[in-house]
């Protein structure tokens, strides 16, 4: 950022290790960000549209996925399952960063054996299998903002939210 003049701070005048930044273990190219105090953030959203123009700042989109818990509750309600059985179902799913049903199966025989005994469960499993990990929603990312040089439509297809 420095060698590219978009900061003035230098990094080595203030000890910062340039492997910090771009390293062999990284998959990805870095990126540049500042960040911002909530408090400040509606404030510097307006501060940088008035800048550089609204159609160069656009924030960015997320996506919500169907997570295992979330996918077996969706499921359940459109098989018109009762509520208090899907609920206690969806409990059994381990709350685990990274858990997929499959996992879920592996550490919590009790699902197996629901889904052996039951041949709703069982449909409610091979449904939300299919649907697992699937885009449920969008919305907007709680911090990121993008900045172009010219009207970010001119790189990719924009989304407008509410």
């Amino acid at each position: 950022a420095y060698a590219m003049a978009i900061t003035d701070l230098d990094p080595i005048e203030h000890g910062l290790i340039f492997e910090r930044f771009l390293n062999a273990e990284r998959i990805s190219m870095p990126d540049i960000d500042v960040d911002f105090c909530i408090h400040g953030r509606e404030e510097v959203l307006h501060y940088v549209s008035e800048k550089y123009g609204k159609e160069n700042v656009a924030q960015i989109i997320t996506f919500g996925t169907m997570q295992p818990k979330a996918v077996v509750r969706d499921v359940g309600r459109a098989l018109a399952m009762p509520y208090n059985e899907v609920d206690r179902i969806a409990k059994l799913i381990p709350a685990t960063l990274g858990m997929t049903l499959r996992k879920a199966f592996e550490l919590e025989p009790r699902l197996g054996d629901l889904q052996r005994d039951n041949p709703q469960i069982q449909e409610l499993f091979e449904v939300a299998r299919v649907l697992e990990g699937l885009t449920r929603h969008a919305s907007t990312h709680a911090a990121g903002v993008v900045l172009a040089d010219q009207p970010i439509v001119e790189y990719m297809p924009l989304y407008r939210g509410q």
